[in-house]
């Protein structure tokens, strides 16, 4: 499993990309879409939303069970992903790219967010 090393992570399983016009985008790692399994359905924060960072913003259900999306940062909602609502298994099948959940007008963002190296080791153990 590789994590792209431009993104970066959150201790919840979520990444992050490089805000462009201060807008970021966010989905779950690939370690996270093998943990929950086969997605079934996605619950998503709407556009307008005001998310905090660490803070449950939707709803992520397998085959196997029902797990809370965190928000890795603070910031407005601006996009979500309609495909993955109408297409939840692009979650597992391109977690980095088609399968991401939302995009974020970012106001505050934590000191704690890892590098893809330290995600790497977070999750190893």
């Amino acid at each position: 499993m590789s994590n792209p090393q431009q993104l970066r992570y959150s201790k919840e399983h979520e990444w992050l990309s490089a805000a462009e016009d201060g807008v970021s985008t966010v989905g779950i790692t690939e370690h996270a879409a093998n943990a929950l399994g086969d997605v079934v359905f996605v619950q998503l924060p709407e556009v307008g939303d005001t998310v905090s960072a660490g803070e449950t913003c939707g709803e992520l259900e397998s085959t196997k069970s029902v797990s809370d999306l965190y928000s890795p940062v603070s910031g407005e909602v601006t996009e979500v992903n309609e495909d993955v609502v109408n297409d939840p298994a692009l979650v597992n099948s391109a977690p980095f790219e088609g399968g991401w959940l939302f995009k974020v007008r970012v106001t505050d963002e934590p000191a704690d967010l890892l590098s893809a190296a330290e995600y790497d080791a977070f999750v190893a153990g």
